[in-house]
């Protein structure tokens, strides 16, 4: 059977909590030691910026920088840590935060889009 993007978006959010704008941002503002990644693509965040603090990781470098064994292994990706994604609208965070679990990744949370992040009035920074 063939798959279709719906397919791998609902398995992906069935895996990946979503949680609401609101709470993202007192998320953002504590002290659990979460790593914040935006998974858009470096043109699509200088349009709009990004999460303050948000490291940069593209949806299709994800599996690179994640894995320890890669040549482009990023430091602060670490599979014990906590991690929540950011994207356009919440569909690539969640693709991205499926790709994080298969790979081991235990803690792993979708914020959903800068846009909505941005409304609510969350900390942004430019890129």
């Amino acid at each position: 059977m063939t798959k279709t993007a719906k397919d791998y978006l609902d398995a992906a959010n069935a895996e990946i909590t979503r949680i609401p704008t609101a709470d993202a941002i007192k998320a953002h503002g504590s002290d659990d030691g979460g790593i914040w990644i935006d998974v858009r693509d470096s043109g699509d965040i200088a349009k709009t910026g990004t999460i303050k603090g948000a490291k940069r990781v593209p949806r299709g470098f994800m599996e690179f920088a994640a894995d320890p064994a890669s040549p482009y292994h990023k430091d602060f990706m670490q599979p014990d840590a906590k991690y929540y994604l950011v994207c356009g609208a919440g569909g690539q965070a969640a693709l991205a935060g499926k790709t994080l679990k298969e790979m081991g990744y235990t803690d792993v949370t979708n914020v959903g889009g800068v846009p909505d992040w941005k409304e609510a009035g969350g900390p942004t920074e430019d890129a």
